[in-house]
């Protein structure tokens, strides 16, 4: 996965490394064609080389740039702040705040929430592959206590609920270390099940706690549980401590820089934390250049706040 040619493990690094806006524009290039450039309008089409960085699609005639059908097009920010952004961004192992990162490169605080949930946008898991081997499977709930909430706010619910918290599963790949998360409506077989099958191969040693929703995985896999409610943690091969390793990873982060996040933009939160997990052994440029990868697509403030 790590695809950069450059190194950098220090802000004075970085702006030796990106000192303009036109380092930027070129690396940017760099990361997206390789030096081969292929138009967003017609991958066919031969294209031709313009002034200001820009270039055009012979067959549509029309004009593009590196930031053309990414997380960057129609930005009025300067490239160099975005770079800024998601270095900061990535190597901070629990994230930075909007109001935090809005100071340190000198835009509002809408801008930099904004900015953020861009790149949250693609640090999302673009991984599709099988996990096999030793798998371990798990549920947490996210969301905060209602003990320290305020009278007016209590629900008068304690423990895991999907009323005052939300729930989210999580697959973690003993063989390779990685993880995938997601943000699902409840913990019902039906809805785990599925996830698991679409991300499990079929034979996989499967380990989970004692959720009677798990007991038909029996069928397609060998399945083993241990059960927390006896005090058992570790049976054998059996265990979810690697999962709820991450678990850890996650509400930490929430909780101590986020503070508290929104049921519907929980998923974003939940991703930018699996890539965090799982570029965990990555250097800082690696990181950085390994979002570049993922920049395709658009996230406009509309759909964000819809």
């Amino acid at each position: 996965m790590e695809t950069q040619d450059i190194y950098f493990k220090s802000i004075h690094d970085f702006l030796r490394v990106f000192p303009d806006e036109q380092a930027c524009i070129n690396h940017l290039e760099q990361i997206r064609w390789g030096g081969n450039i292929v138009s967003p309008f017609d991958e066919t089409s031969k294209v031709y080389k313009c002034a200001g960085n820009k270039f055009k699609c012979k067959n549509t005639g029309k004009y593009f740039n590196a930031k053309t059908g990414t997380i960057f097009e129609s930005t009025n920010i300067k490239l160099m702040k975005w770079f800024l952004a998601l270095y900061v961004f990535s190597s901070h192992k629990k994230g930075i705040s909007s109001y935090q990162l809005a100071k340190d490169i000198d835009v509002t605080q809408k801008s930099a929430w904004f900015m953020l949930h861009r790149l949250r946008y693609a640090f999302g898991n673009t991984d599709d592959t099988q996990y096999s081997s030793i798998v371990e499977v798990d549920e947490a709930y996210i969301g905060g206590e209602d003990k320290n909430k305020h009278a007016n706010k209590k629900s008068g619910i304690r423990g895991r609920n999907n009323v005052t918290k939300t729930p989210v599963i999580g697959i973690k790949d003993r063989r390779t270390g990685t993880v995938k998360a997601q943000v699902i409506p409840n913990t019902k077989g039906e809805t785990l099940l599925p996830i698991i099958y679409d991300n499990v191969e079929a034979g996989s040693i499967v380990c989970t706690d004692e959720n009677s929703a798990y007991y038909n995985l029996k069928a397609d896999y060998s399945h083993g549980r241990v059960i927390h409610s006896a005090k058992e943690y570790v049976n054998g091969v059996f265990h979810t401590n690697g999962i709820e390793n991450f678990w850890s990873h996650l509400k930490r982060g929430i909780d101590g820089i986020y503070h508290w996040v929104s049921r519907e933009h929980l998923q974003s939160y939940v991703n930018e934390y699996t890539l965090r997990y799982n570029t965990r052994t990555f250097s800082t440029s690696s990181r950085f250049d390994y979002v570049l990868t993922n920049m395709v697509g658009r996230l406009t403030y509309k759909d964000l706040v819809k």
